[in-house]
């Protein structure tokens, strides 16, 4: 192993983007970003003169990368930034990337403000009627003056008033409503509307109170994922989403995926509420802009519900999560938790409360347990394969007779990252993507712009936007695409040019890559992105087939794929790879951001609650990292679309490359072995 100080490259990684590459020494980081497609505005051409280029440095010990970031691989602060910190402020830091030169590994993260391409967080709120049934009521009241012949406090005749008129017993006051409870009652000279908090089975609590009558008070929904937040206000009156907010997970910096950020903690003690702190900033911030957006208070808001994978709810709790790095992956709370916002979230209401749905498994999340709440296959006749798609994908398998659920590490090769030219869904970014399967020329259309590559019109649009990179659902599709028309083999190889198509397919060292659009930035799919395409999507469909075996079938009726990732690939090229098991492409479906969709069940309706904790401790669950067969369904899952599995019905809709013998003979022993069982 070379020396440190022989080292002539250094690898830096963009984040949030999660572009990465090895740049010589001495290259300015503007320059390497520019190099990498990660959008770095500069309007002065690197003169230091408009300070757009700003970028802080994470450091750390970042373990996924193999490398240790500091803010002593760039060089000092350059004249040029002395001079312009002299004229505008500069946040303490900050460097720009036009004057600070790499000098070791890096990880840096452009801020959010001078992110003009953001990533789109393509985490709607989903149109579903949901019947109401408040956890929270208003109760407006007149409560009898003081008197100072019967002289009980005011707190004493509001609670009296309201269980007078309204029924309830046993009625509290939060301690937060004490020191402006006088004002209020005075201000509404005696009349008041009081919210009332009681899940069911619980006792009632006054959380909040307003002068006069109150006619409206809002929820918000919060889905935390690995990569992306996406934020939910609701009118509890009508039930409406009044406003979403989605943003990055700020987490990203400390690791791309989930296990990277327990390394993170591991590797930098006393790290971990650093995580929390950037996770509930987030959420905060984003219901400020909801908020804002919907021209409301957010003294108004008097309830959350909180969903997200086990990691993310830990750290969202203030929760070490680093128990569930390894086996027996143990949760520290497993059950559905309420509590006030008082130091959580600063722009809730102390009094306003958060729920967090239950946790399914040490793998398997309170956003697992939202999405089966939204789709409910403990209900239902037909079986049913749920896939919330994510750096970790979350699956649950069953009907109405019994339900199983697993989580596996399909990484974040469908969120772009990993991927040579790989990049998160921005502006930008190729999303689809058809392959002339004569001259194996690729058109694609990108985020942003409507038309195809090939439509007139589209370089016009593209060009005022670029052309940066591939995104989940592109490199789903390019893959795809490319075994279809025979670019690549069942196992994943790509194949030595044939004639005509050498200018598409050229070598790379000992092997081959495809180049989608040979522009400014060349954007190919290399040996290595199939090889990781092929490990995602194998990890996940082992982990489906898994739970298949668990509940004696060999086929589903019905597949639901969750998330946004999920919501966006084509279910067709999403069966060609062997993503999910083969069904009638009819009956494969996007849900949506269902997560969210379950959130905002358990906000509208308390009895839905007490539903998803009670089926949650029904649900079978099944730790794929312990399972033997577990290995047997990943290998058998790396060719296209499956090297044993047949894919019948998949056959029958769409015309496959022709099948090697061998894979016919173990396809037909397979076969046999089941039927003698």
């Amino acid at each position: 192993m070379a020396d440190e100080s022989e080292k002539t490259e250094a690898l830096v990684v963009f984040q949030p983007s999660g572009r990465r590459g090895h740049f010589p020494l001495g290259m300015p980081v503007l320059q390497a970003a520019q190099k990498l497609g990660v959008y770095l505005e500069s309007v002065c051409g690197g003169r230091g003169l408009c300070g757009r280029c700003q970028v802080t440095v994470e450091a750390g010990n970042f373990a996924k990368y193999g490398i240790i970031s500091s803010p002593d691989n760039l060089t000092a602060t350059s004249e040029l930034e002395i001079r312009y910190r002299a004229v505008k402020p500069l946040a303490e830091g900050r460097r720009l990337g036009c004057s600070a030169f790499i000098q070791g590994d890096l990880v840096i993260e452009i801020p959010s403000d001078a992110q003009t391409n953001r990533q789109v967080v393509r985490k709607r709120a989903e149109s579903r009627m949901i019947e109401r049934d408040l956890v929270t009521h208003l109760c407006y009241v007149e409560v009898a003056p003081p008197d100072i012949s019967a002289p009980s406090g005011d707190a004493d005749r509001l609670l009296s008033a309201l269980e007078n008129d309204w029924g309830y017993t046993s009625l509290t006051l939060d301690a937060v409503i004490l020191p402006l409870l006088q004002s209020v009652m005075r201000k509404g000279d005696w009349r008041v509307t009081a919210a009332i908090f009681q899940e069911e089975g619980g006792a009632p609590c006054v959380i909040g109170l307003w002068p006069e009558l109150k006619e409206t008070i809002f929820g918000v929904t919060v889905d935390i994922g690995s990569t992306t937040i996406a934020a939910h206000l609701c009118d509890l009156m009508t039930g409406r989403v009044i406003a979403t907010a989605g943003a990055l997970n700020p987490q990203i910096r400390f690791g791309e995926d989930l296990m990277s950020r327990i390394s993170y903690i591991q590797m930098n003690p006393g790290s971990q509420p650093d995580l929390t702190a950037a996770v509930r900033g987030t959420i905060d911030s984003l219901i400020a802009k909801a908020a804002e957006d919907a021209n409301i208070q957010t003294a108004d808001i008097v309830e959350a519900v909180i969903v997200g994978n086990p990691i993310m709810h830990h750290l969202f709790l203030d929760i070490d999560p680093t128990e569930l790095g390894g086996a027996p992956f143990a949760l520290a709370v497993s059950s559905a938790l309420t509590q006030p916002a008082a130091g959580i979230v600063a722009n809730l209401p102390a009094n306003a409360r958060i729920h967090t749905l239950p946790c399914i498994a040490g793998h398997v999340g309170a956003d697992a347990a939202g999405v089966t709440l939204s789709e409910r296959p403990y209900g239902a006749d037909a079986t049913t394969l749920l896939v919330d798609i994510g750096t970790n994908a979350e699956i649950v398998l069953g009907n109405k007779e019994r339900v199983l659920a697993a989580s596996s590490p399909t990484g974040p090769a469908f969120e772009g990252a990993e991927i040579s030219c790989g990049q998160r869904a921005a502006p930008g970014a190729i999303e689809r993507v058809r392959i002339d399967p004569e001259s194996l020329a690729a058109k694609f259309k990108i985020i942003g712009v409507d038309l195809w590559s090939d439509e007139a019109g589209f370089a016009a649009q593209a060009g005022k936007i670029g052309i940066t990179g591939i995104c989940g659902s592109g490199i789903v599709e390019a893959i795809a695409e490319m075994y279809l028309t025979g670019i690549l083999s069942a196992d994943g190889v790509i194949g030595a040019p044939g004639k005509g198509a050498s200018e598409l397919i050229v070598p790379t060292e000992r092997t081959f890559r495809y180049i989608l659009h040979a522009g400014d930035i060349e954007i190919s799919v290399s040996q290595k992105d199939v090889r990781a395409v092929q490990l995602a999507k194998a990890a996940l469909y082992a982990g489906a087939r898994l739970l298949m075996d668990k509940l004696g079938i060999d086929e589903v009726a019905k597949i639901k794929l969750a998330g946004a990732f999920g919501s966006y690939i084509d279910p067709k090229y999403a069966m060609v790879l062997g993503l999910i098991p083969d069904c009638d492409l009819k009956n494969v479906s996007g849900i949506g951001n269902a997560a969210s969709t379950g959130a905002r069940m358990a906000l509208l309706n308390k009895k839905y609650r007490q539903e998803i904790q009670q089926e949650v401790k029904k649900l079978i669950k099944v730790e794929t990292a312990m399972e033997a067969r577990f290995q047997e369904h990943f290998v058998n899952a790396m060719a296209f679309p499956n090297k044993v599995e047949p894919f019948s019905r998949l056959r029958a809709q769409v015309t496959l490359p022709a099948q090697s013998p061998d894979s016919n003979s173990k396809r037909r022993s397979r076969a046999r072995k089941r039927r003698t069982k």
